[in-house]
């Protein structure tokens, strides 16, 4: 197994700054202000030639249990647990606090190795404050600037030192490997929809911060699980508000963060909330994950707290078939992650859609089809002059699109588009799958001669 960091240190002191530079992208939000991490986060990162697995943490802080910061905190004490080495951060312009020392010795209580960072230590206060660090007793500070990348040669030295040799040479698979079989799942909704519970309750352990309080979780965060065998990297995601309410640059970065978990998922569970159903948030959640051609599953939650049970799901799927016409049959679960309900159903809906989104249809099964069709509802004549409709092809899956070659591609109607789209989703079983349809004009061959 690859060795495991934790970074650690009270808010705004640099860590997410440290962790988007040894990881080689920007996958940690960073701002300004103090408190933006909120969820630990793992990447896999590299510092010459040492390959480890890194923990973002969200900054310790000295509050009460029931609250957000409490909370936030115990998330950074589960890093700890997990990790093999701690990284521990402290912001040597301002010098040491008295939040450093508080949890300088929780960290020592815990018993894990630690190597001290004296960060932001470029400028020459910062510098002076340096020698204030080995009052927190953790040993020689390391000066470095994680924004600008200096130190990081005494960091590699430090962690090798205090890494075992055969633990640290291991070489982890990269990202993209580790996850090329996965199924890649992301959780959205709109705010304090229970997109963050849900997560907890799929993996059966507190991993995502969750409370009472709208828009908890910032970052995109992946996970790495399993299901009855089949691997799935899951994003948790931001919740997303309505474009007109998003004015805060925090919340801009975290529905981007949000937004590109969609693009890089091939399969969506969309939460929607019960009690307050298919708002037009919702609605267009859905529509936004239909155009980036993703499959999509409903998760109706909260239903602990819904009566009449069965009345209201007919009507939600009414509601659902109605004003989601373009994803037509699309899975809805109705979820309770408090009580642990119909979990296993929603992962295998969500397994299922995704079966379906790689689903290939033979070219002559297609063509019989596409015969029958054409039989049933011939395409129309614009201005008396028959389109020709000659044959059909799967180019490609993920989603399933297809190219109907035709005489006059640009005189096509949507509607009749349309038509053969809800055709092929019924015929060969792509409910709910986004389906792209593209004619293609066929070249006349007596074009050149006349």
């Amino acid at each position: 197994m690859p060795l495991k960091i934790a970074i650690v240190g009270r808010p705004n002191v640099g860590k997410s700054t440290l962790f988007n530079r040894l990881v080689g992208r920007k996958l940690a939000l960073v701002d300004d202000r103090p408190g933006v991490t909120r969820d630990r986060r793992m990447g896999d990162a590299s510092l010459g030639g040492l390959n480890f697995t890194l923990i973002d943490t969200a900054g310790l802080d000295d509050a009460s249990a029931a609250s957000l910061e409490g909370r936030m905190r115990r998330q950074t004490e589960a890093a700890i647990d997990e990790a093999d080495l701690c990284l521990f951060m402290i912001d040597a312009r301002e010098g040491l606090t008295p939040i450093d020392r508080h949890f300088a010795a929780l960290v020592r209580r815990k018993g894990k190795p630690v190597v001290l960072l004296a960060n932001k230590a470029e400028s020459r206060r910062g510098a002076d404050n340096v020698q204030e660090a080995y009052a927190l007793g953790l040993g020689d500070p390391i000066p470095i600037s994680a924004e600008h990348g200096e130190g990081l040669n005494d960091l590699y030295d430090s962690i090798r030192a205090a890494a075992d040799a055969e633990t640290a040479g291991e070489l982890p698979a990269m990202e993209e490997k580790a996850t090329e079989r996965s199924m890649r799942l992301a959780i959205i909704g709109r705010p304090n929809a229970g997109k963050s519970t849900l997560v907890n309750a799929l993996l059966g352990e507190e991993r995502m911060l969750t409370g009472p309080e709208a828009g908890i979780t910032r970052d995109a965060i992946p996970i790495d699980w399993s299901f009855n065998g089949q691997k799935i990297r899951l994003w948790d995601t931001a919740g997303l508000r309505r474009k007109a309410k998003v004015q805060d640059d925090l919340e801009k970065l975290s529905v981007a963060d949000a937004l590109r978990a969609i693009r890089f998922s091939e399969v969506v569970i969309l939460v929607v909330d019960a009690e307050v159903p298919f708002e037009k948030q919702d609605l267009q959640i859905a529509d936004l994950v239909e155009q980036e051609g993703r499959a999509l599953v409903i998760a109706l939650s909260k239903w602990d707290k819904v009566e009449n049970k069965s009345s209201y799901l007919r009507e939600m799927q009414l509601k659902l078939d109605e004003s989601l016409p373009q994803v037509k049959g699309v899975a809805m679960v109705a979820v309770s992650a408090l009580r642990r309900q119909n979990l296993d159903r929603l992962i295998e809906a969500a397994i299922a859609a995704y079966r379906l989104w790689n689903k290939r249809v033979p070219t002559s099964a297609l063509n019989r089809w596409l015969e029958e069709a054409l039989a049933r509802h011939p395409p129309p004549a614009p201005g008396g002059r028959r389109i020709k409709i000659r044959y059909m092809t799967q180019s490609n899956a993920r989603p399933p699109t297809f190219i109907l070659f035709t005489s006059n591609a640009k005189d096509l109607p949507h509607s009749y588009l349309r038509y053969l789209v809800n055709g092929l989703r019924e015929t060969f079983g792509f409910s709910g799958t986004p389906i792209r349809l593209h004619p293609r004009q066929t070249k006349n061959p007596y074009a050149q001669k006349r």
